[in-house]
């Protein structure tokens, strides 16, 4: 996703945030309000309902680090239905799960990597703590182990959905690590030389952070510091112990297409190059690359072809792992026996050369719904088939008598590529607006849980009833700052009303970082303070108090 640096004005309305005054809003007539009482009557622990992360003092150069701040309050949102008194009573929860999304699990050492443009065109390109992320997903799995399941309903999780972006390049080994940190095992984040680091921030280049020289670097100038050590420890073996409840698994860009963004075998050499590229931005060709990756990717192959030959570039040891996958291959390994965890076998998936969407039961009485939102032509955003949406509609129709949640990567605002898709050829493409109206003439649809957008957002879409309305639940990943998952619980309020509560969860490692602790728990604590200091946090992704805990009312539509 593109990044930007945030403004002293931008980055001081993110410190506010975490102090907000609690309050009400009015959204289009209808009201949210702070609900104290509900949230009195939770199990909050282990949840930003009961604290929450946020920053202590600056040292020279403004790195800050994290402490443990008050939790977050949980707001009521009305604008679909009314919440009606003592609903917290007579409420019984119907399903319970957690949503994962934008994992990026990456292979930092990959030659098929394009850090030298995160200066240049999107902060996304190198982040600073990405070397940290399989430690930093198994600290979010063991918080998950943790808790006993919603805190509302009390229902223990039915499941762990991840919608997208599960892989940072669609490489083979980041796959596999994805895999091993959901269903459990030894994960080892290193690819190329067994005893060495290959990477950028190994490179000497002062366009990254290097975290064992003493090069003075644009993130030293923040405040970053030198740890010995460091990377030697990030690419050592843990291990995950799986998550203790059933996992599913949807595709995103990231999964689909060359770093998301790239049509695919334009530039598949590349993964098992010998050397890596880093083209400083003084290099004509830094801003040729630039130029090609937003608005044509076809240039790129010749560009990198002779940037492979005249450099700049480093040797690294290639590495067969590296190979990207396909959407089939993507399916087929979530059958791998050594892979299935907690199950189910496939995690969602029909068949091992079944389509990429899919149905499975959340709970009795409550199905979801997997889509594959991803365009193949070398774009970010989304759109859907004619055939997947037919499909769609058929399996609401034929479930009108239950409450179905929908899951994507791609949200109803980033399902904006309505262009021909390579995978469907000869099939015509809608976009969001026409995947929201096909939802709302179905009365049962409930939710549309996604993610994409890395940031926290809760949107109500008013259908032609009460009962044809449902709510949008877009979550921010877990690579960037704020480094969340979410929560949703489902709950008949046996008043003619649902309510679904949203409360937001972080990875269990310490909040203040110990530069000298390089355990993984050590490691996953650091990662999650390096993202907020990197120099492309954007303050907006943590969403507004209304965007992250809440209780979203709607109308009943079986009742």
């Amino acid at each position: 996703m593109p990044g930007s640096r945030p403004s002293a004005l931008s980055r001081r309305t993110f410190l506010a945030a975490g102090a907000a005054t609690v309050g009400a809003f009015a959204t289009g007539g209808a009201i949210a309000a702070a609900a104290p009482d509900v949230l009195a009557e939770a199990n909050t622990a282990g949840t930003t309902l009961a604290r929450a992360a946020r920053p202590g003092g600056a040292r020279a150069g403004g790195y800050r680090k994290l402490v443990a701040g008050p939790g977050w309050p949980l707001y009521v949102r009305q604008e679909l239905a009314t919440a009606k008194a003592g609903r917290s009573r007579t409420r019984n929860g119907l399903a319970a799960f957690v949503q994962l999304t934008d994992m990026h699990i990456t292979d930092v050492q990959s030659p098929a990597r394009f850090e030298y443009t995160h200066d240049l065109i999107t902060g996304s390109a190198f982040r600073p703590q990405e070397a940290l992320n399989t430690q930093g997903a198994v600290s979010l799995v063991n918080r998950i182990n943790s808790l006993s399941g919603g805190p509302f309903s009390g229902r223990r999780f039915d499941a762990v959905v991840t919608t997208g972006d599960n892989t940072d390049n669609r490489e083979s080994v980041e796959l596999d690590w994805f895999c091993k940190v959901l269903s459990g095992g030894s994960i080892t984040p290193n690819t190329g030389a067994a005893n060495r680091f290959e990477g950028v921030q190994n490179f000497g280049s002062t366009l990254y952070w290097q975290p064992e020289s003493a090069i003075r670097d644009i993130y030293k100038e923040r405040g970053y510091v030198q740890i010995p050590g460091y990377l030697r420890a990030a690419i050592a073996k843990h291990r995950s112990p799986g998550l203790n409840v059933p996992w599913y698994a949807v595709l995103g860009n990231h999964d689909d297409q060359y770093l998301g963004t790239i049509p695919n075998n334009i530039l598949d050499d590349m993964y098992l190059w010998s050397v890596k590229l880093d083209v400083p931005a003084t290099n004509p060709a830094a801003g040729q690359i630039a130029q090609a990756m937003q608005s044509n990717p076809a240039a790129l192959g010749p560009l990198m072809a002779a940037l492979r030959v005249s450099g700049p570039a480093y040797p690294v040891t290639p590495d067969s792992r590296r190979r990207p996958f396909s959407n089939q291959e993507f399916v087929r390994r979530h059958f791998d026996p050594a892979l299935t965890g907690p199950g189910p076998v496939g995690h969602g998936f029909a068949a091992p050369d079944g389509p990429t969407w899919y149905t499975f039961q959340i709970a009795p009485g409550v199905l979801g719904i997997a889509m594959n939102t991803c365009n193949s032509l070398g774009l970010s955003d989304g759109s859907i088939g004619d055939r997947q949406l037919r499909w769609i509609q058929r399996q609401i129709t034929a479930h009108r008598d239950q409450l179905v949640i929908v899951f994507s990567h791609h949200t109803s605002d980033t399902m904006s590529a309505a262009l021909p898709n390579p995978d469907t050829p000869g099939e015509r493409q809608y976009d969001g607006t026409a995947l929201v109206a096909m939802l709302a003439r179905h009365n049962n649809v409930i939710a549309w849980v996604n993610g994409h957008t890395h940031n926290n957002r809760l949107i109500p879409h008013r259908g032609s009833t009460a009962e044809h309305s449902f709510w949008e639940i877009n979550t921010a990943s877990h690579i960037d700052f704020p480094q969340l998952a979410r929560i949703v619980e489902v709950v008949d309020n046996a008043d003619g009303t649902l309510s679904i509560f949203t409360p937001l969860i972080e990875a269990d490692a310490p909040y203040t970082a110990d530069e000298s602790d390089l355990t993984p728990d050590g490691l996953a604590s650091l990662y999650r303070e390096l993202a907020y200091n990197d120099l492309h946090t954007d303050p907006e992704r943590i969403g507004k108090l209304t965007d992250r805990n809440c209780e979203l009312l709607l109308a009943h539509p079986l009742r």
